[in-house]
């Protein structure tokens, strides 16, 4: 397109339009464009951080309705684990432990894999993932949606021991691959249930966490449960949003 143009500028301005001065126009040109349109043109720039994360989301793997693992056999096999191998889980895995805790489960539909009174879903989960715990993903903060099943990163780097300091200091829980954090937004379902509400959010909170720790059995994995932290503290280790209260941790990974 620029060449098009030169013999125009020679047309127009004669022997002012040197090689010299068509090279600073050029450049005074490209200058001028969208750093997107230098950098790939047609396309957004993206500070991609991890395998298939664009502007900050990252759609994950098809979920699975059928495994190798009964739920009797997932029941039974179920124990809360305190001590995690450095193991790394596999993006399938990790995929498959949202999609347990939050996705969507019905075809064409919006019903997700947990209860929700009144199917209000105040609910909300977010992923710390550590250095090395996931294959193809970056250590960060994630915030799951039920509804692209896929990630938005929230911020960089591996943040498992700010979160471990912010539930009471136990150290245990760094080790773990991947902490899932569940939190509630408490007025979507208080709008129509009232106080009454709170307590139907935690119960929810319950149904996630008992489907993370079943799915977890069904991978080959293991899960932990805590409660006991600094809501405040978790919060701000997480960078969420301020509506958005932590009920849950669960860290996850090989026993």
């Amino acid at each position: 397109m620029l060449a098009s143009l030169i013999p125009a500028w020679r047309e127009q301005w004669g022997d002012y339009a040197s090689r010299r001065e068509v090279l600073r126009m050029c450049l005074w040109f490209l200058a001028s464009l969208p750093l997107c349109f230098i950098i790939t043109p047609g396309c957004k720039a993206s500070n991609s951080v991890a395998t298939g994360l664009k502007e900050g989301r990252m759609n994950l793997s098809r979920p699975k309705t059928e495994g190798n693992v009964s739920v009797e056999k997932a029941i039974k096999t179920r124990r809360t684990v305190r001590s995690f191998a450095s193991k790394q889980l596999t993006f399938d895995q990790f995929s498959q432990l949202l999609w347990s805790s939050q996705g969507i489960t019905e075809d064409g539909g919006y019903k997700r894999a947990a209860p929700s009174a009144g199917a209000l879903y105040p609910m909300d989960v977010y992923a710390v993932v550590g250095h090395d715990a996931v294959n193809s993903i970056v250590p960060g903060i994630y915030h799951y949606d039920p509804k692209s099943h896929s990630l938005s990163l929230i911020a960089e780097g591996d943040h498992r021991d700010e979160l471990s300091r912010a539930s009471l200091s136990q150290i245990w829980m760094a080790k773990a691959p991947v902490s899932l954090v569940i939190c509630a937004e408490y007025h979507r379902v208080t709008v129509k249930y009232g106080p009454r509400g709170e307590r139907y959010a935690m119960m929810e909170s319950g149904h996630i966490a008992q489907n993370i720790f079943l799915q977890a059995r069904a991978l080959g994995l293991d899960a932990g449960i805590v409660g006991a932290f600094i809501d405040a503290d978790v919060k701000k280790a997480l960078r969420i949003e301020a509506a958005h209260e932590p009920l849950l941790i669960m860290p996850v990974g090989y026993r």
